[in-house]
């Protein structure tokens, strides 16, 4: 680490952090190119949850003229469906990069290990605390919302998409939830900044200033619920089944994979697949800071930016002291 880079860190990605191609101008059509690729293709997050989904939908989704009528068993099924899919893939994720520490700190952001334990924490440790919010409220969360959508889809008060009808939007909307999850999460997450809501809803998932698996759903019902909510999207634009099982693993397991404080899995010395994202690692270190995420760059165009270099570190700085006074 150079004297010119942050310190405090164990590790930091290729510096500057760099926004989505797509919104530089003059356009570089080969750097969209790239970046669109290793979004989605060959091994990454995306790809691997619409495997999941797709797994999920063919054996393991109740049919639509079972979820016309609320019925507690398959609600239930639902429910034991992603709180085993939530515990496999938080738990193993923590097994692999804390509890048996496979690739020891190469590629950790935050040299620190989690918290042991801390008057903070509902379950006085870090990693029960995390688990308990996670798999306490936010699965419940996660299953009543699919629930509410399966039914509406079955009674006819959405629209449905299907692939015999129209195949190239039913592909789309895979393409188009995130990047509206992009959009959406930046509006709320700079909403439950406001002075109140942090204090009484988003103070909860704040309590980890250093970050594991566990963390990214560790919130406050109210923020799961607001999180969440962004499925409800498709009352307007329409679903299949598929999308909504995929939108909503989608955004709750991307938030445990972009909280692992590591950049990604290494296997023979090499990052296999891309998870923790540094943007948002920043976030739970410095607060004012880096609110959405680098697909689209609101936090460049509305001045909370911090792409991890000294010169933006100071610039924060002085912004929190700004606010802070305020």
């Amino acid at each position: 680490m150079s004297e010119e880079q942050l310190k405090g860190w164990n590790h930091l990605p290729e510096l500057p952090l760099k926004v989505s191609p797509v919104f530089v101008w003059p356009p570089k059509p080969v750097e969209i190119a790239t970046w669109f690729w290793n979004s989605w293709f060959l091994i990454s997050e995306r790809l691997i949850i619409v495997g999941i989904a797709v797994a999920c939908y063919w054996w393991f989704q109740p049919s639509l003229e079972i979820t016309k009528t609320f019925e507690v068993g398959w609600i239930t099924q639902i429910y034991v469906r992603n709180f085993l899919l939530t515990l496999m893939v938080a738990g193993s994720l923590h097994l692999w990069f804390y509890t048996y520490s496979a690739q020891g700190k190469q590629l950790k952001y935050d040299p620190r290990p989690l918290m042991v334990s801390g008057r903070q924490f509902t379950l006085g440790g870090q990693v029960r605390d995390n688990m308990f919010w996670t798999l306490g409220t936010g699965v419940i969360v996660w299953t009543a919302y699919e629930a509410v959508l399966f039914w509406a889809l079955a009674n006819g008060h959405m629209p449905m998409i299907s692939w015999d009808a129209n195949p190239l939007w039913f592909v789309a909307i895979f393409f188009f939830i995130p990047v509206w999850e992009s959009f959406y999460f930046y509006i709320i997450h700079r909403a439950i900044h406001i002075p109140f809501l942090y204090k009484h809803v988003h103070y909860l998932h704040h309590r980890n200033i250093n970050v594991g698996p566990w963390s990214g759903m560790s919130q406050h019902p109210i923020e799961q619920m607001i999180f969440l909510g962004s499925v409800f999207i498709h009352l307007l634009i329409g679903a299949h089944p598929l999308h909504i099982i995929f939108h909503l693993q989608y955004y709750f397991l991307t938030a445990i994979t972009t909280h692992t404080g590591f950049q990604g899995l290494l296997l023979n010395d090499k990052n296999r697949l891309a998870l923790g994202t540094f943007h948002h690692q920043m976030h739970h270190r410095y607060f004012e800071c880096n609110y959405g995420s680098l697909e689209i760059p609101w936090d460049k165009w509305f001045g909370s930016f911090h792409d991890g270099t000294i010169q933006a570190n100071e610039r924060m700085q002085e912004r929190r002291k700004r606010i802070m006074g305020k």
